[in-house]
């Protein structure tokens, strides 16, 4: 059964080590080695909280390990505005700078369901071509903090229809270290969910859920209690 997790487990899962895990319990060191590395305590806490906050520096500084030399774009900045507004600024090898300022209609990610749209204001999309590659990199550096660094595929089902764009990045992240990774039998992907971001001033608030399976998180709680008596000796 697959429950949320509690309030009062926060503060215990600021108490794991995430250095001493691997050494700690070796049966669980693969998937706890992806956990440490895409989650710290902070974060963890925060999404099981429901509110998971992440800065415009942390996004732009993911979208910028996407980009390649060769790429159409030498770089692509983001900005959130207090407004709900969230500008995009691209920097061109061919065209000088490409501007877009728009909302985050919806940021889901549920399961194998993992899609963003955003809706462009006051221009039309231009170049459908040059729009999915920055598209691409930017719903991945949004969700990168929750799921860890996905490599970009350039097949990235994305849909540009008017003024909206869907990208649809479920296939890149179940081919992700954290989309392969299972924690005693049970999917990563499945143990959190994104419900819906809300762009604010410096960055945007992303709506999320824990899910933890009885056997997951008392196996958890034994990791704490080591830690704690590690602590104590």
């Amino acid at each position: 059964m697959v429950i949320d997790l509690p309030a009062n487990w926060q503060e215990q899962l600021r108490n794991i080590d995430w250095a001493a895990v691997k050494e700690k319990v070796a049966d669980y060191g693969p998937a706890l080695t992806v956990v440490k590395e895409t989650w710290n305590r902070e974060t963890l806490a925060e999404i099981s909280q429901g509110n998971l906050f992440v800065t415009d520096e942390m996004m732009n500084e993911a979208i910028a390990k996407n980009i390649k030399a060769d790429g159409p774009a030498k770089s692509v900045v983001l900005k959130s505005h207090e407004n709900g507004r969230l500008d995009i600024c691209v920097d061109t090898a061919k065209i000088g700078k490409v501007e877009l300022s728009g909302q985050v209609k919806e940021f889901v990610h549920e399961g194998d369901k993992s899609y963003m749209v955003y809706r462009v204001r006051e221009r039309n999309i231009p170049n459908h071509g040059l729009m999915s590659w920055i598209f691409s990199r930017v719903s991945l550096g949004m969700a990168q903090r929750m799921v860890g660094k996905v490599d970009i595929s350039e097949d990235l089902p994305i849909k540009i229809k008017g003024n909206t764009v869907t990208v649809d990045y479920s296939k890149a992240l179940a081919e992700s270290d954290f989309g392969k990774t299972e924690f005693r039998g049970h999917r990563m992907l499945d143990m959190i969910e994104i419900q819906g971001a809300t762009v604010k001033e410096g960055g945007i608030m992303f709506k999320t859920k824990l899910n933890v399976p009885d056997d997951v998180k008392e196996a958890l709680k034994a990791l704490v209690v080591k830690q704690e008596g590690k602590g104590k000796a």
